[in-house]
């Protein structure tokens, strides 16, 4: 490192305190020459950048033939402005992404560059995918560990992301606002199959053993994380159900306050003018003014200026007409759970009682089978909570295969007579 790059970076520190010697830092400090070479790559506008990317990338691309003679890319990026794409070239060069063997004439990319790209190639697989850093984080583990060099620090990324999504997830079901249950309940159907992709990981790294203690604690952290994360589905289900019993309906046609409010929010600022307009009623509050002052002073005023004033009376009530509430129907899962275990003399197989239809549906009359027993329920749950019924989990820990109807997998268990 020169004198004056090490002068410069001792100023963003204490005194008396060097740099290579704070651990923390040390390891940016061993790889400086990699470093350098990206912050060579991404320095500049942005045009600059993205047409240094796609130069490099085209070089490195063709793999039959690594090496470039001049003529040849010149030949290939025959669109490019001739002076510019040498400028490119020469900065490549200059930061040795870019190697010149000056005997047989000839360009070759370096192990660096061969590094960047292919960091860089990972990241634009996983960019066009819907939440896709899970699965760039789930790729960076199971890539790390099998060529023995699995980091902590990638198992730390992705336990902070887990624990960014059950955070996200929580508020939602606090704030108790549909919407944002709705949106959850989207996002972790978008996050599931990478999370399935991270488990998969996991269970093939424990199978093999980690390196170290460390990696160990936090392969049972995020194991923890993802098992509460996948139970939220059943959360967000009940929370809507719950909902869906509050809902005020306007008419006989069955709208609801949900689908009011959700059509007012796909309205922009000008549709909500104009529906405002004529409708809203402005008036000017003068806070100069006491008010009960100002009171008193009005009604002096109206009975020394309009002694012989009309006093109108209030118009008689209008006939409205009055409708019974909407009857809230109970969601259609429940009186066919009811009905299917009502009358249970043996066990029956817990995936017999749940799976059918889809994965929400199955969630569903899972978070159902938690009333059985129960004594304090609402009165549409309590056909279902006074059958004499109990849940038992199966002792192993071995996944049930299911294979249909959305549902992959399950734990096994049985729902069985009381005693």
């Amino acid at each position: 490192m020169s004198e004056p790059e090490d002068n410069g970076l001792a100023e963003f520190f204490v005194d008396g305190v060097e740099p290579a010697d704070v651990p923390q830092f040390f390891p940016l400090f061993e790889a400086k020459p990699l470093i350098a070479a990206m912050i060579a790559l991404f320095r500049g506008g942005d045009d600059e950048v993205m047409v240094r990317l796609m130069v490099l990338r085209e070089i490195g691309l063709r793999a039959s033939a690594p090496e470039w003679t001049p003529r040849e890319l010149q030949s290939h990026f025959a669109f490019i402005n001739q002076s510019k794409l040498n400028t490119v070239l020469g900065r490549l060069r200059e930061h040795e992404l870019l190697l010149w063997d000056s005997e047989r004439h000839v360009y070759q990319l370096s192990s660096a560059g061969r590094m960047v790209l292919s960091a860089l190639s990972s990241l634009l697989t996983f960019s066009n995918e819907q939440d896709g850093e899970l699965g760039y984080l789930a790729a960076q583990i199971a890539a790390g560990s099998a060529v023995g060099k699995l980091s902590p620090e990638a198992l730390s990324h992705l336990l902070a992301r887990l624990a960014e999504l059950e955070e996200e997830f929580s508020q939602a079901v606090a704030s108790g606002s549909e919407f944002r249950l709705r949106a959850a309940q989207s996002k972790l159907s978008s996050v599931w199959q990478w999370m399935e992709k991270a488990n998969e990981v996991l269970r093939n790294l424990s199978a093999d053993g980690f390196a170290d203690d460390a990696s160990w604690r936090l392969a049972q952290e995020i194991g923890s994380r993802q098992s509460r994360i996948m139970r939220m589905s059943s959360v967000f289900q009940r929370e809507l159900a719950e909902i869906s019993r509050q809902q005020v309906h306007l008419s006989h046609g069955g709208l609801s306050s949900s689908e009011l409010a959700g059509w007012l929010k796909e309205r922009n600022v000008d549709e909500l003018a104009d529906l405002a307009a004529g409708q809203l009623v402005i008036t000017p509050e003068p806070t100069f003014i006491l008010p009960d002052v100002m009171l008193d002073n009005t009604e002096e005023f109206v009975a020394r200026e309009q002694p012989n004033r009309r006093v109108s009376a209030m118009p008689a009530p209008a006939e409205v007409e009055y409708v019974d509430d909407v009857q809230h129907e109970p969601p259609y899962q429940l009186a066919a759970l009811t009905r299917l275990l009502a009358g249970l003399k043996e066990p029956m197989n817990l995936a017999d009682g749940i799976v059918g239809g889809n994965f929400s549906d199955a969630s569903y009359r899972l978070s159902l089978l938690s009333f059985l027993g129960e004594q304090n329920v609402d009165p549409e749950l309590a056909p279902l909570a006074e059958l004499p019924l109990r849940m038992r989990w199966d002792e192993s820990l071995e996944l049930q295969h299911i294979g249909r109807d959305e549902i992959a997998a399950m734990s096994g268990g049985h729902i069985e007579p009381q005693g």
